[in-house]
C-alpha cells in the first residue's frame, strides 16, 4: 500500500490506496500541490474574542433544571474517566442517538473511516479542537479518532454546544470541555483545560474562529512552536492567521479551509439558503410572502439568503460595498440600495458581511415597529447590540434567543440571538452540507500532518484543488450521480489530466 507521505522531495505526493476512489469505472489518482494565497489587509484585532461571535442550535435538553456550574461538579463516565466537563453526563444515550442520525447524512466521513482503517493516516496526531459541538461535529471528531488521532475539544462559542452530544462524546472517552450557556470565564477555562494537560503536547490545531490558536500563541508560546499545522474554517479565524503571517509571527503552516471551494460554495451558499428560513420561522412564525427584507452583503451567504427569501415571495433589497457583488445582485433581480434608504420601511434586516457596525444605533432608532433584526454573518459585531443596552430601552425575552427591545415611545424591534449567528442559534443547519465542510477539515488535517519537511512554509495555504475535487466526488454517490469521463483526445485538447484537476486555481466556480 502506498503511504500518505512520499519521500520524493517534491511538492507532489501520492494518494494512499484508501483515498483513491472508484467512480464511474474510473480510478482517480490524486497528486496534490499546495496553493499559496496572497495576504490581505485585516481589520479585526487578534485579541478580540469569538465568544461573542458565535451561537448554535438550541438543545432539546436546554432547560436549566440544574443551575450548578459544571465546573463545580464531580463528573465521571461509566468507565470512571473524569477528564471532561459537560452539563450532564447522564444525557449521553440521547446524544449518541443524535450522532447516529447525523452519520446517515455524512457519507464522506463514513467513507473516510472505511477507506483509512488499515493505514491510520493520523496515527500519532494529537489534535486540540475548538468548534461548535453538535452531532455533526461529533461525527468529525469520532472520524479523526478512527483515523488514529487523539483529540481534546472545547466549544468555539458560549452558546454553540448541544449538551447531550457533549455528554455522548465524554462517555465514549473524548476529553470534551463545553456546555451551552458558558460564561466568558468558562469559555477560556474550557480552552485551557484542553490545552494545559501534563504530559500532553498537541501537534495539530483545528479551530473555528481563531480563539484556540490565539490562546496557545499568547499563553503557551513554546507549545505553539511545536504545532505541526493549523486548520481554520472561519472568516475571522483566517483573518487572524493572516495577521500573524503578515507580522512574521506565524511559526507553523496553516490551512485556510474557509476559502476552499467545498466550504465556501456549499456551506456558505446552500446551507444558508435553507437555514435562513428555518431560523426565522422557528423564532417568529412569520409569513415571508410580501415582506420587505434588506440583506446586507451579497457574498455567498447573502446570495443564499436572498435566493431563499425571493423564492418565498419576499421583496428583497441588497446593500454591498463591492461593485462586482453589487452587479451580481442587480443581475439576479435585487434592488441595490444603501441601508439608510430603506431602513424605515423594511420588515426584516439580515446582516451577512463579516464586518462590524453594519447596523448602527442610528439605524435601529429609525426602524419601524416590530422590525426583525438578525445576523447570518460570522460574528455579532455586525449589529451594534451593545448600544441597545442602555437604561432608556427595555429588553423583554419572549422566547429562547428572541428579545423585544422596546423604545420609550413603545416601538419595539425583534432581535434574534442577540445578534449572533441566526441559523446555529435558533435552528439547525443541514447535516449533508456539514459533511462536505467536515470532510474538507479532516483532509486538511491529514495533509498538514503527513506533509514532508519543507512542503509547507510558515504561511497560510489554500486546500489543494485535488482535495476539493475529492471531497466533492465522495458526496456524488448520494445522488446516484454519474461523472462523464474525458476521452484521451478531449483531455489532450483541453490540456488536462483525465483524472483532474479540472479547473485552474484561479477558477471561481
Amino acid at each position: 500500500m502506498e503511504k500518505w507521505d512520499g519521500n520524493e522531495g517534491t511538492s507532489a505526493f501520492h494518494m494512499p490506496e484508501w483515498m483513491q476512489i472508484q467512480f464511474a469505472d474510473q480510478k482517480q489518482e490524486f497528486n496534490k500541490r499546495p496553493t499559496k494565497i496572497g495576504r490581505r489587509s485585516l481589520s479585526r484585532s487578534i485579541s478580540q474574542s469569538s465568544t461573542d461571535s458565535y451561537s448554535s442550535a438550541a438543545s432539546y435538553t436546554d432547560s436549566s433544571d440544574d443551575e450548578t456550574s459544571p465546573r463545580d461538579k464531580q463528573q465521571k463516565n461509566s468507565k470512571g474517566n473524569s477528564d471532561f466537563c459537560v452539563k450532564n453526563i447522564k444525557q449521553a444515550e440521547f446524544g449518541r442517538r443524535e450522532i447516529e442520525i447525523a452519520e446517515q447524512e455524512m457519507p464522506a466521513l463514513m467513507a473516510l473511516r472505511k477507506r483509512a482503517q488499515g493505514e491510520k493516516p493520523l496515527a500519532g496526531a494529537k489534535i486540540v479542537g475548538c468548534t461548535h459541538i453538535t452531532a455533526q461535529t461529533a461525527v468529525l471528531m469520532e472520524t479523526l479518532g478512527a483515523l488514529g488521532a487523539q483529540c481534546r475539544w472545547a466549544a468555539c462559542n458560549i452558546y454553540s454546544t448541544l449538551n447531550e452530544v457533549a455528554a455522548a462524546l465524554a462517555e465514549s472517552g473524548f476529553p470534551v470541555f463545553a456546555w451551552k450557556g458558558e460564561s466568558e470565564d468558562d469559555f477560556w477555562w474550557c480552552i485551557d483545560r484542553c490545552v494545559n494537560v501534563e504530559g500532553w503536547q498537541p501537534n495539530m490545531i483545528l479551530d473555528d474562529g481563531g480563539d484556540l490558536t490565539h490562546w496557545i500563541y499568547k499563553k503557551y508560546p513554546n507549545m505553539f512552536k511545536k504545532i505541526k499545522g493549523i486548520v481554520e474554517e472561519s472568516v475571522t479565524g483566517v483573518h487572524r492567521l493572516y495577521q500573524l503571517s503578515k507580522a512574521g509571527k506565524l511559526c507553523v503552516p496553516a490551512m485556510n479551509v474557509n476559502d476552499s471551494v467545498t466550504k465556501q460554495k456549499f456551506d456558505n451558499l446552500y446551507c444558508c439558503r435553507e437555514s435562513i428560513l428555518d431560523g426565522l420561522k422557528r423564532t417568529t412564525d412569520m409569513m415571508f410572502g410580501g415582506k420587505q427584507v434588506v440583506v446586507c452583503g451579497y457574498g455567498e451567504v447573502g446570495k443564499g439568503c436572498c435566493a431563499a427569501l425571493k423564492a418565498m415571495g419576499s421583496i428583497v433589497y441588497v446593500t454591498e460595498i463591492d461593485p462586482i457583488c453589487a452587479l451580481q445582485a442587480c443581475m439576479d433581480g435585487f434592488r441595490l440600495v444603501k441601508l439608510n434608504e430603506v431602513i424605515r420601511q423594511v420588515d426584516i434586516v439580515i446582516t451577512c458581511t463579516g464586518n462590524k457596525n453594519v447596523v448602527t444605533r442610528e439605524h435601529l432608532d429609525r426602524m419601524k415597529n416590530s422590525c426583525i433584526v438578525c445576523n447570518m454573518g460570522h460574528s455579532n459585531t455586525e449589529i451594534d447590540v451593545a448600544s441597545l443596552r442602555t437604561p432608556e430601552l427595555t429588553w423583554e425575552r419572549v422566547r429562547s434567543q428572541v428579545d423585544h427591545v422596546i423604545w420609550p415611545d413603545g416601538k419595539r424591534i425583534v432581535l434574534l440571538a442577540e445578534g449572533r449567528l441566526l441559523n446555529l442559534s435558533c435552528s439547525t443547519v443541514p447535516t449533508f452540507v456539514l459533511s462536505i465542510t467536515a470532510t474538507t477539515q479532516a483532509l486538511a488535517l491529514i495533509e498538514l500532518y503527513n506533509a514532508p519537511e519543507g512542503r509547507y512554509k510558515q504561511d497560510v495555504y489554500l486546500l489543494p484543488k485535488k482535495m476539493d475535487e475529492y471531497v466533492a466526488s465522495l458526496h456524488l454517490p448520494t445522488f446516484d450521480a454519474h461523472l462523464t469521463e474525458l476521452t484521451d483526445e478531449q483531455a489532450k485538447y483541453l490540456g488536462l489530466n483525465k483524472n483532474g484537476p479540472f479547473k485552474p486555481n484561479y477558477y471561481r466556480y
